[in-house]
């Protein structure tokens, strides 16, 4: 064989595998199912009004080593936030952010708070009652709580809360500098229904980081949140006014005169 038939030849088997090959791959992408078109109409939608409403309960024990239960704050309208006593991020959120909150609605019958220890091992109630003493608060409005199944407390505060997933550090280092935790530093509502209205992700925005990406995100954030909680305090002062307030079809006709 000479070398121009050698060249053809190689030249023809490829062109036959490379045939073969294709017609497999259209063979194999017939057998892909559709997929649907993605749905772009309700992109600029308003927002759903309720998260999703929390469906099972979570006990434990406040900073007075009272037993508590998150069902106790049915009709009431709380924030509650991940925490550890221990974490540096934690101790200026909760100094500032939601100590600023505490102080502005803690005088409102209706008004809770909750912080959840995500190191309950360690946050005991002797070490919360120091805690919360520093910041003022009231284990009547505020609590500091702390059960004693961390596992069960860590797949509670990411599977009924949806909060983000609760990471160890293993870096000696890292945890020397923020903690044994990575976890979520979000402020999460929930209305008189037990229903999670929102988060708000405050102490990332108030970062450099989140300064630099958007300087005007943590204002915004904050009057949202402050927003909203006042506005599902105030649900329940309107609807005892309608309540007091007599039906007009129902109401007695006025005799008599105002002389």
């Amino acid at each position: 064989m000479n070398e121009r038939r050698r060249i053809v030849l190689i030249y023809s088997v490829v062109a036959v595998v490379s045939v073969i090959f294709l017609a497999f791959a259209v063979h194999l992408g017939s057998q892909v199912p559709e997929q649907e078109e993605p749905e772009f109409s309700n992109i600029s939608a308003p927002k759903a009004r309720t998260f999703f409403p929390i469906k099972a309960d979570f006990s434990g024990v406040n900073q007075a080593a009272a037993p508590v239960k998150l069902s106790d704050l049915k009709g009431k309208v709380w924030i509650i936030a991940e925490f550890f006593a221990v974490c540096p991020h934690c101790a200026v959120r909760n100094g500032q952010e939601l100590k600023s909150i505490y102080d502005e609605f803690k005088d409102h019958p209706d008004f809770h708070m909750v912080c959840v220890s995500v190191d309950p091992l360690t946050d005991t109630p002797e070490r919360l009652i120091d805690y919360s003493k520093a910041l003022g608060a009231d284990p009547a409005d505020w609590w500091f709580m702390s059960h004693p199944n961390e596992k069960e407390t860590h797949d509670y505060m990411e599977k009924e809360l949806g909060f983000f997933a609760i990471r160890e550090r293993t870096d000696p280092v890292d945890i020397e500098s923020n903690g044994r935790f990575a976890h979520d530093m979000g402020i999460m509502l929930v209305d008189r229904e037990w229903n999670v209205v929102g988060k708000w992700p405050l102490a990332d925005a108030r970062t450099e980081e989140g300064r630099k990406r958007d300087p005007e995100l943590y204002e915004k954030l904050k009057k949202e949140l402050l927003g909203r909680l006042r506005e599902e305090l105030e649900k329940n002062e309107t609807a005892g006014i309608d309540e007091l307030l007599p039906d007009e079809e129902t109401a007695p006709e006025k005799t008599g005169s105002d002389e």
